[in-house]
């Protein structure tokens, strides 16, 4: 006869069946359902602002800076950065809500913005700091307004980014909940905000992801007219959003005025600042790279010339930024740079190498493809100058219609699956 096991009670089947089970950390499991995840839909390049005159900390005050986002979704996250900063930064308060015009902000969408569950927190020098989830709706190309209460401290330098072509407000006190601000000053610099996430989530999520605009003053945006959000990563994101096969992809703009590809300036230079301005944002898909006028100029500067580069050091630096996307499944587009003859730096040696490393840009194997702004914006009858429409004056930056050129000029099929 056979020897049967006793069978176990039912309680105790389950009791064992629970023990089995993996444990999963309440806020791990709060995006959801599976494809759900974060992207990136605003972001900014951080850089050291020396706070000599104790403009910030010497008082307890709040910031109230509004962001044009790209892509839109059901809940947010906010990211600070005190990766320049030298001493602790306190963020007493934090606040999300959609825009009401000027400092206002709608109250029904506003939340406040926690972390790991505590209303305030301390980044440590060198850090930066992720938001909790909050939940608000907010519509792709909407403007996102974030209100900071930093209580009095000493701050010795802030990580900021100095040119943000929009409006933003320092009041006194904590009036992160307020409406509008009172006795609000103006400046036109972000302070400690460095990016902001949405979570992709429903059918199209798996789709959802984030192009990475890398560059200097020209994707940053100099001498397009503020507040108007007329940068050509802006006008990307716009097309994106009105093209079915592309409008999960946001759009994030890395570019720092002054930037150079080789040697520390305006920031750190591309190579060293590129795992924290690309390699780490949320759902990155696909880089454009639009950089080494700068190093071109300062290079060859009739008047001035110093740290001195060839094209072919500027190509060596473009395929490693190349490389290292490609390490993490990155798709790189490079930009070819465009004109500059007229501008304050400019000259015939700095001509032959820009012209030398666009046509490398264009017929290399290294980058995943091209977008030809110099064709966009050059003038058909002198195409080492800015056309006229496209230029902004100063034969360096384009205006607000060269940028729309620059921006339409983009194939969009480059981020759609082949």
């Amino acid at each position: 006869m056979p020897i049967r096991t006793p069978r176990p009670p039912a309680f105790a089947l389950l009791l064992l069946a629970a023990l089995l089970l993996p444990s999963v950390p309440a806020q791990a499991a709060a995006p959801g359902a599976p494809g759900d995840h974060w992207v990136g839909t605003w972001a900014t390049s951080p850089l050291a602002y020396a706070n000599k005159d104790g403009k910030l900390g010497a008082a307890d005050m709040t910031i109230r800076e509004t962001v044009h986002v790209s892509l839109g979704g059901p809940r947010v996250r906010i990211v600070l950065s005190n990766e320049f900063g030298i001493a602790p930064l306190t963020i007493g308060a934090a606040h999300i809500a959609l825009s009401a015009g000027g400092n206002a902000i709608d109250l029904p969408s506003a939340n406040a913005v926690t972390f790991s569950g505590h209303a305030s927190i301390v980044i440590p020098p060198g850090a930066l700091a992720v938001s909790d989830p909050a939940d608000l709706n907010l519509p792709a190309l909407g403007d996102l307004t974030v209100s900071l209460f930093l209580p009095a401290q000493s701050l010795p330098q802030v990580s900021y980014h100095g040119f943000a072509d929009s409006t933003v407000y320092l009041a006194p006190g904590n009036a992160v909940s307020e409406k509008s601000l009172d006795d609000a000053t103006t400046t036109s610099s972000w302070f400690i905000l460095k990016g902001v996430d949405v979570l992709a989530t429903g059918k199209d999520a798996a789709k959802a992801g984030a192009i990475v605009a890398f560059g200097d003053s020209i994707t940053d945006g100099a001498h397009a007219t503020p507040n108007t959000n007329s940068r050509w990563p802006d006008v990307l994101a716009r097309r994106l959003h009105a093209n079915k096969d592309t409008a999960t992809l946001g759009v994030l703009n890395e570019g720092i005025g002054g930037n150079r590809i080789l040697h520390d300036t305006t920031g750190p230079s591309a190579l060293a600042r590129f795992d924290r301005d690309v390699l780490a944002q949320a759902g990155v898909r696909y880089l454009i790279l639009l950089e080494a006028i700068n190093d071109i100029g300062h290079a060859t500067d009739l008047n001035k010339p110093y740290d001195v580069v060839t094209a072919d050091d500027l190509i060596a630096g473009l395929t490693q930024l190349a490389e290292r996307a490609h390490m993490h499944g990155i798709k790189v587009y490079g930009a070819t740079l465009t004109p500059y003859v007229g501008a304050g730096y400019q000259s015939p040696a700095g001509e032959a190498m820009r012209s030398a490393v666009n046509a490398w840009i264009r017929q290399n194997t290294v980058l995943d493809g091209f977008i030809d702004f110099d064709q966009a914006t050059r003038d058909p009858a002198n195409p080492t100058r800015f056309s006229a429409n496209a230029d902004s004056g100063d034969h360096l930056h384009p205006g607000d219609a060269g940028y729309k050129a620059m921006g339409d000029s983009i194939d969009l099929k480059l981020f759609t699956p082949k």
